[in-house]
C-alpha cells in the first residue's frame, strides 16, 4: 500500500483507524491506572504525584500531543468511514437482520462515538484545562514538591449529582464502544487467525467491562465520600 492510500483508500483508512485506536487503548490503560490512584487513601497525594508526573515530564507532555492527534485522526477517520458505509447502504436490507447480523453496538458505533466525544470534551474542560492553563490550588509533598491539588478539583467536580450522572453515560458508551472497537481495532491491522482473535475478542470484552468499570466507579466514589 502506497503511502497517498493510507488516508485516501478504504483498507488504508480502516488500517489508520486500527492503529488509532490501539494507541487510545493504551492510553486508556495508563489513564485508568492514574485515576485509579485516588483509592490509595493517602488524601489524595498518591493521585496528585502522578498527575503531576504526566503533566511535566517532556517525554509524557510528548505523547500528549500524540494523543490529541491520535483522538482527532481517529475521530475524522471514523466519520469518514461511517459515511463511506451509509452510502454503500443506501438502498436496505428487505429483511431486518438484527443481532442475528451483528450486534447493536456495532451498528451504532458512529453514535456511540459520538456520545464518546461529547463526554470527552467535558472531561477536557473540567480537567486538563484547569490543569493546563487556569490558577489551581497546590499543595505540597515531602520533600517540598508542588503540585496542583487535582484529587480536591475531582471531589469538588462530583459534588455535582448530574456530571456524576453525565459521566456514567459517557462510560457506558465507552464500554460498548469498546464492546466492538478492541477487536475490530486487532482485525483491521490484519490479525485474521482465528486462534488469536478468540483470544482478543476474550480479552475485549474483559478490557470492555473492566476499564470503563473503573472509571464509573470514580465519580461515585467522590460523590458518596469513599474516598
Amino acid at each position: 500500500m502506497k503511502w497517498s492510500e493510507l488516508f485516501t483508500s478504504s483498507v488504508g483508512k480502516k488500517f489508520v483507524m486500527g492503529l488509532t485506536g490501539i494507541f487510545l487503548i493504551l492510553f486508556l490503560i495508563v489513564h485508568v491506572c492514574v485515576n485509579a490512584c485516588i483509592w490509595a487513601m493517602d488524601g489524595g497525594q498518591m493521585f496528585n504525584l502522578a498527575a503531576h508526573f504526566l503533566g511535566t515530564t517532556v517525554v509524557m507532555r510528548t505523547l500528549e500531543i500524540g494523543l490529541f492527534a491520535g483522538f482527532i485522526l481517529h475521530i475524522v477517520q471514523a466519520y469518514v468511514l461511517e459515511q463511506q458505509n451509509r452510502k454503500k447502504r443506501s438502498v436496505g436490507y428487505q429483511v431486518p437482520m438484527g443481532n442475528k447480523g451483528s450486534k447493536w453496538y456495532s451498528r451504532y458505533m458512529g453514535w456511540l462515538g459520538t456520545f464518546v466525544l461529547l463526554f470527552l470534551v467535558i472531561h477536557i474542560k473540567n480537567f486538563w484545562i484547569p490543569s493546563r492553563f487556569l490558577e489551581m490550588p497546590e499543595v505540597s509533598y515531602p520533600p517540598g514538591v508542588e503540585v496542583h491539588d487535582l484529587f480536591s478539583l475531582m471531589k469538588d467536580t462530583f459534588t455535582n449529582i448530574w456530571l456524576v450522572v453525565i459521566y456514567l453515560i459517557g462510560c457506558l458508551a465507552l464500554a460498548y464502544h469498546l464492546m466492538h472497537g478492541f477487536q475490530s481495532a486487532f482485525r483491521s491491522l490484519g490479525v485474521s487467525n482465528s486462534r488469536y482473535l478468540k483470544l482478543i475478542n476474550g480479552v475485549g470484552v474483559g478490557f470492555a467491562i473492566i476499564v470503563p468499570l473503573a472509571f464509573a466507579m470514580m465519580p461515585i466514589s467522590m460523590y458518596f465520600n469513599w474516598v
